[in-house]
């Protein structure tokens, strides 16, 4: 038995320094091959930043795949690039994208028709083939790791054709930080909409509740609970580890705010910076109701994106109308307006409207898809109420527009409208915050039940709590929290 104990030690011995020796030249070869990548990417930089006149120019370049999407991230690039384009004349500004069907030209001229931002130097677009890697579509399973292992493989794509001074990823890659960071040799930023996980996140899954996220099948079976459990416990440690790799981090309000210091763990270098909100476009609608319709407009908008919960949206004014039409009060419609981003989305469309037909509220229910600024603004300047579901909204661009477009809110109590935006301005009331379909129901029918005179009086509440979100306000915070980098 000793021989043999002996014998075993012998050849476990005999294999584990030998091991441990090709484990140790593999990842010398490793840091090797990076450090060359490293050296063979400064030198490519140096080439692509020396401007014809022979002086070296400063390469700033946007992480934003989706950059022709009509969201509020969209609207954030825009203000961004403006901003520092005013602060830094002689630099070259890139936008990486995966919106390959279109031209640089016609991205221009989308932001200019959704956001009425024209940019008052030339950007420069890099067309990235593999956005596909960072479609949800393609993991069905372990969505956030296949969309994060994809977002590193799109980033390698990005590097490889510019090489730039200053990397912003401004839509959410936290993964692709350390790959700027160490391997381009970039000082790296990053403004965070929405956390990849959350420990709102974690406690859904934990308390085995039913979510977008968290489908039935996983809830019901406790083992397939702690094991999604595990993996997002270990994927939130790997996030935080990314994350930390910023140099300079934005958040768009307190609740990301919260999240990302507790995951990232680098509140030396965060700042809150609200999204930019085209506040005084809407200043000069009037404020008292002025319709060109009889009854009430409620207007949504937002992406449609499964975490809007527009479904929400269409029960709760289901339960209403059949509520007012037993009432016989005035006539009531709902506009849904939002951007699709891809075939995802326009099927999303289309599920939303077979729900408006199974209730039966079809004939009251309109969707207007990417529509211009000026149709968009119109629709605020007749609605009654601004309509927004969703749970833990990041910010929340759209529930701003409303308020300062003068239609009475009814926001998600939670998330960023809960902290940020529909709180009381001056002592008074800016809006209203609601949860299930029935306080949805509720609290519409309370807001049209008002006096004319009382609702004027939040629409001007509202308008004057907002003006902490305008693009001058984004400019000065943006552009004080990202000097570090330059």
């Amino acid at each position: 038995m000793k021989n043999l104990l002996g014998t075993g030690e012998r050849f476990f011995y005999s294999l584990f320094f030998p091991g441990l020796i090709v484990c140790g030249t593999l990842c010398v070869c490793l840091v090797i091959v990076l450090w060359g990548i490293r050296l063979l990417l400064q030198r490519k930089k140096k080439l692509v930043s020396t401007s014809k006149n022979g002086k070296n120019q400063m390469v700033i370049a946007f992480f934003h795949p989706y950059c022709n999407a009509g969201g509020g991230g969209e609207r954030v690039l825009w203000c961004a690039l403006r901003a520092l384009q005013k602060k830094y004349p002689e630099a070259v500004y890139v936008v990486y994208t995966g919106d390959v069907n279109v031209s640089g030209q016609q991205i221009l001229e989308g932001a200019f028709r959704r956001f009425n931002i024209r940019l008052i130097h030339p950007v420069q677009f890099v067309f990235l083939r593999k956005r596909y890697l960072v479609e949800d579509s393609l993991y069905p399973h372990f969505t956030l790791l296949g969309q994060s292992l994809g977002s590193i493989f799109l980033g390698w794509e990005a590097l490889m054709q510019c090489v730039p001074d200053v990397y912003i990823d401004s839509m959410g890659y936290a993964f692709t930080l350390p790959l700027f960071k160490y391997i381009g040799g970039c000082q790296v930023g990053s403004y965070v909409h929405y956390p990849t996980i959350s420990t709102d996140m974690l406690s859904v899954v934990k308390n085995q509740n039913i979510g977008f996220n968290n489908p039935a099948f996983i809830t019901r079976n406790p083992f397939l609970s702690k094991v999604k459990l595990i993996y997002y416990y270990l994927f939130a440690f790997i996030y935080g580890l990314v994350g930390s790799c910023s140099d300079v981090v934005m958040v768009n309000s307190s609740w990301t705010l919260n999240h990302i210091l507790s995951l990232w763990k680098v509140g030396n270098c965060t700042n809150i910076v609200y999204p930019p909100c085209d506040v005084q476009t809407f200043l000069d609608i009037p404020l008292h109701e002025k319709k060109m319709t009889p009854g009430h407009l409620l207007v949504s908008v937002g992406q449609f994106r499964p975490e809007k919960n527009h479904p929400l949206q269409i029960r709760a004014f289901a339960k209403l109308l059949n509520k007012k039409m037993v009432e016989s009060s005035p006539s009531l419609k709902l506009v849904l307006i939002g951007g699709c981003r891809n075939k995802d989305d326009e099927l999303r469309v289309n599920q939303l409207r077979r729900l408006s037909e199974d209730l039966g509220v079809q004939e009251y229910v309109e969707f207007k898809i990417n529509i211009p600024f000026d149709e968009l603004k119109n629709y605020l300047s007749e609605a009654t109420i601004g309509l927004h579901t969703m749970w833990n909204e990041h910010f929340g661009i759209g529930v701003v527009e409303c308020m300062a477009a003068g239609t009475i809110i009814l926001a998600h109590n939670s998330g960023g409208p809960k902290l940020d935006i529909v709180v009381p301005h001056e002592g008074d009331i800016t809006g209203f915050l609601a949860e299930s379909e029935e306080d949805y129901a509720e609290t519409i029918s309370h807001i049209l039940s008002m006096s004319a005179e009382k609702r004027l009086q939040i629409r001007k509440s509202a308008r004057a709590s907002v003006s902490r979100f305008s693009d001058q306000e984004f400019e000065v915070t943006f552009l004080s929290s990202v000097e570090k980098l330059f």
